[in-house]
């Protein structure tokens, strides 16, 4: 897309926009006026004074925080959330979401197993901890949180060399074989991944409508074939599971953390595929946060690289977003590594530059008031 096509399409996406609703159709939900648009977030931590100060240097406005917690406990209170709140303030950002203490880690290691693994009454003691979390966010003023449902992490076979001697996080089913042992899981079906998720949900969501607090649930990174890998069958990572999983419990505080380049990571085509997907969830106001990130490759054979070098048409990727009236936090995710670079502070500033400098553009362009 060359400069004059992207100003038109810029345009057209104004018009096309004018008007148009936030990340959820029940106006409550808003964290900003009328008038606000996607903006530049972090979900980068740890959530210290430190890393704070590096974000605002770098232009990012709102961030998806770790709040800190007594030793010895796994959940936050209302003090802790409001102090990393108040934190967050100090430093000129707003604290939009925060991440559940469910990692997207490997079931053997996760301290909150009994849910996936449907123990009792371990896992209602688990959702109990999560209805007091999502209180604790409503009162003290944070509208969203992020977390996984996911047996076996994020999988990846190794890197591959990247420009500038850097390297690219990698995934090759080919590669990476069934032989290995079962988590502690066992097999785990379709159906039977299907029936601890909507065990979540029925007692999740319900605390989020009383709260209006947004859940924002991230895909399965990647998706795995139809047969399952390692046992576990992933059915958040198809387009498909997606939709079904939002339709569980529908409400509006009941969503999506969409990683562009996961849901890519799904597709065989992801260069022509994945705008009208953005389209379906973003038409719906299922998208509560957005992961910013691009892929070279397809399903089952990907490479993460810099936004700028994948086979995603990142700035089309902006225009749909902004075409169904997304106005959340737009985030980089998944950054090259390079050895110069051990904290990866360097890749994420680019990709906190290249966000910002986009939705300037996309905002210039279209002759909007807004956040950037």
């Amino acid at each position: 897309m060359d400069r004059r096509q992207f100003l038109e399409a810029c345009g057209a996406g104004a018009a096309m926009v004018s008007g148009a609703g936030g990340a959820s159709s029940d106006t409550s939900v808003e964290t900003s006026s009328a008038k606000a648009t996607m903006h530049l977030g972090t979900q980068q931590g740890p959530t210290t004074a430190e890393m704070l100060a590096y974000f605002k240097r770098h232009g990012v406005e709102a961030v998806c925080g770790y709040p800190s917690v007594a030793p010895g406990r796994d959940y936050w209170t209302r003090e802790d959330l409001e102090r990393t709140r108040n934190l967050c303030h100090r430093h000129g950002l707003a604290l939009e979401m925060v991440t559940l203490p469910f990692p997207p880690a490997r079931i053997d290691g996760a301290k909150r197993g009994a849910i996936l693994l449907g123990q009792d009454p371990h896992r209602q003691q688990d959702i109990e901890q999560i209805q007091k979390m999502i209180a604790a966010c409503a009162q003290a003023g944070v509208p969203a949180f992020k977390y996984n449902l996911c047996y076996l992490g994020v999988l990846r076979t190794g890197t591959t060399p990247g420009r500038g001697g850097s390297r690219y996080s990698t995934w090759s089913l080919r590669d990476a074989g069934q032989e290995q042992p079962l988590t502690r899981a066992g097999h785990v079906s379709e159906e039977l991944f299907w029936e601890r998720i909507t065990w979540f949900l029925e007692r999740v969501i319900p605390v989020c409508n009383e709260h209006r607090v947004r859940a924002a649930c991230h895909p399965h990174d990647p998706g795995v074939p139809p047969g399952g890998f390692q046992g576990i069958s992933r059915v958040l990572g198809t387009p498909e599971g997606l939709k079904r999983f939002v339709s569980i419990q529908e409400s509006p505080y009941h969503g999506l953390n969409l990683c562009v380049g996961t849901v890519a990571e799904m597709l065989h085509h992801p260069g022509r595929e994945i705008y009208d997907l953005l389209r379906h969830f973003g038409n719906r106001k299922k998208i509560f946060n957005i992961h910013f990130r691009n892929i070279r490759g397809r399903r089952d054979d990907f490479q993460e690289v810099f936004p700028d070098e994948g086979d995603l048409d990142m700035v089309r990727v902006a225009l749909t977003l902004r075409e169904v009236g997304y106005t959340g936090m737009v985030m980089p995710d998944h950054v090259p590594s390079h050895p110069e670079d051990p904290r990866s502070r360097q890749a994420f500033a680019y990709g906190y530059g290249y966000i910002k400098g986009l939705l300037q553009a996309l905002q210039t362009a279209g002759g909007h008031g807004g956040r950037v």
